[in-house]
């Protein structure tokens, strides 16, 4: 089914007018979003994207639907696995969390770009050359391949264009505030803020070389992907608020979208091979094979989602690495002065470092020993409690 230019502008405006309301509404003043505030927003983002979904089932008929939730599951999902790396580049640059939101909303505004350019690129290739299903579908395997890897998951800051940046441009390594350049010894300079914003740029571009080839295995209907893929960006923000210390909790997350990759990648090849007009593959005729339904995919990408996250909150294994992982990075978040300015979000991050302290040692030795640098750990968690009684003496 195609979709009028008239359908696709207001498609555009009322992206951008989300994005304008996140902005002028909740970024524009830094502050640090409750809990609360988190979980409404995540909660309506979603609604707005379920709801836009109904209405895709409702005029572009079930098939369009199906391909629509399809995508947005899929997207979604590796959605919040891309907020694993967002977690340890923000966390390498130190940034204050006030100003985190303004990081991911660049991150998000960025994101939706890079991958518009390519999808649309994505479109082009797919019309002109059959064989792209090919290497799309041997991407996808190969990523899943690679999640599988125990380095997934690395610091990611420090990468080409963050090397290239402070080469040949005068940076600082401290924040003034959430501006983006500085003053120092008289000279313009680069701050922080800008170098992590270009840090998460890059990433996502790596990011987007393996979603895009995902979601066109599930459609090739150009607005789908597009919108699928915008509504799965949309409230990332939020929910990185509302997710923030649960997402090493998801020990099995990487597992479980190796799978839907390479389901979706098996998929991608199946269908090359139906389509195939490559003459070194059976004379360049196509060849008789079955197709994955898109309603089959839904099923297996909705079941293996849950199975992966019911799987992962019930494990002992992550209870304790969540904690362990957690107390970690609540202590040298209270350590470091620049972490926030807020005495009431430090004496949150301070009693969250104490009860996660009482859950580390109700745990059982074999889970709570696992866990990397323990003697590093327990000496940053000691830290945070000297400061802490410090603090209240002064």
């Amino acid at each position: 089914m195609s979709v009028s230019p008239l359908i696709w502008g207001i498609t555009i405006v009322v992206i951008l007018a989300l994005l304008a309301f996140d902005y002028f509404f909740h970024i524009r003043k830094a502050h640090v979003p409750s809990l609360k505030e988190a979980a409404i927003w995540s909660a309506l983002y979603v609604g707005i994207a379920i709801v836009f979904g109904i209405l895709v089932l409702i005029f572009g008929g079930s098939a369009m639907g199906s391909e629509y939730f399809a995508g947005y599951i899929t997207e979604k999902a590796l959605s919040v696995d891309n907020l694993f790396v967002f977690l340890i580049i923000i966390a390498s640059f130190k940034v204050p969390r006030e100003d985190q939101q303004k990081v991911l909303l660049f991150g998000i505004v960025f994101s939706l770009i890079a991958r518009t350019g390519f999808i649309f690129l994505g479109a082009a290739l797919i019309n002109s050359f059959a064989w792209v299903f090919y290497a799309f579908g041997l991407i996808l395997i190969i990523t899943a391949g690679n999640l599988l890897k125990p380095s997934h998951g690395g610091d990611e800051a420090d990468n080409f264009i963050i090397r290239v940046a402070k080469r040949f441009f005068h940076t600082t390594d401290y924040y003034d505030g959430d501006k983006l350049f500085t003053i120092q010894n008289g000279k313009r300079a680069l701050t922080p803020m800008l170098l992590v914003m270009v840090a998460i740029g890059g990433t996502d571009i790596l990011f987007a070389l393996d979603s895009i080839p995902a979601i066109f295995g599930l459609t090739q209907n150009v607005y789908i992907v597009f919108t699928a893929t915008a509504f799965s960006l949309m409230g990332l923000r939020q929910l990185y608020f509302l997710i923030d210390g649960l997402l090493d909790r998801l020990i099995y997350l990487s597992y479980g979208l190796a799978a839907i990759l390479a389901f979706i990648g098996v998929k991608l090849i199946l269908h090359a091979l139906h389509e195939n007009n490559l003459p070194f593959i059976n004379d360049g005729n196509p060849v008789p094979v079955v197709e994955i339904s898109t309603g089959l995919s839904l099923t297996v990408i909705i079941g293996v989602l849950v199975i992966t996250v019911v799987a992962s909150l019930v494990s002992k294994a992550g209870k304790a690495q969540n904690a362990i992982n957690n107390a970690r990075r609540h202590a040298v978040s209270y350590i470091d002065l620049s972490y926030t300015a807020d005495p009431a979000e430090r004496e949150r991050i301070y009693g969250l470092l104490v009860e996660e302290e009482r859950q580390i040692e109700q745990m059982e030795p074999k889970y709570r020993n696992k866990a990397k640098d323990v003697d590093k750990i327990r000496e940053q968690v000691a830290e945070a409690h000297r400061q802490h009684a410090e603090y209240q003496r002064g």
